[in-house]
């Protein structure tokens, strides 16, 4: 399933932080990029979708994302999964394929619930993602200024498929 590409956007349109994500991941070798639309994600998805190296596709839901990852990796490509926070617990069951077939697994999740947050029916899901990924053995880096991104990326790039 191909999403039909976009005009490419211009350097200038990105905040730097969003040019680090997907510079990062383009320097990583991430070829598919399965996402539930976000606005926090907006800018990368639409730099993939433009891409002629990566093919962009939403999902109905975060889970479908985590079996694509898994058979891009069978197919010899590499993925990341780009979602909100509020959508981690949709994933708990499927995490158990990455963690017992032992897929490499790259997700970059936009943080909602936290300090500030506007719709309280975020809140709990945002107080609890780190630990559901920890719990089910996916380990969590955390970019907390936007100068941290970049280096965060990578080194999230190098723990999934190099170490």
């Amino acid at each position: 399933m191909q999403h039909k590409p976009q005009a490419q956007p211009s350097e200038s349109d990105f905040a730097p932080w969003q040019d680090a994500v997907f510079s990062a991941l383009k320097q990583g070798g991430i070829t598919q990029v399965p996402y539930v639309p976000d606005a926090g994600h907006q800018h990368v998805i639409q730099r993939a979708e433009a891409d002629p190296q990566m093919t962009a596709y939403p999902l109905t839901t975060e889970e479908e994302g985590i079996a694509a990852l898994c058979g891009a990796w069978l197919g010899g490509d590499r993925g990341v999964l780009l979602m909100q926070s509020s959508g981690v617990g949709n994933c708990i069951n499927m995490l158990s394929l990455v963690s017992n077939c032992r897929f490499p697994f790259l997700t970059i999740v936009t943080m909602r619930g936290e300090s500030g947050e506007f719709n309280p029916w975020q809140v709990a899901m945002g107080r609890a993602t780190p630990a559901a990924f920890e719990l089910m053995g996916v380990s969590v880096r955390r970019a907390s200024k936007p100068e941290d991104v970049g280096p965060t990326v990578e080194a999230a790039l190098h723990d999934a498929f190099m170490g």
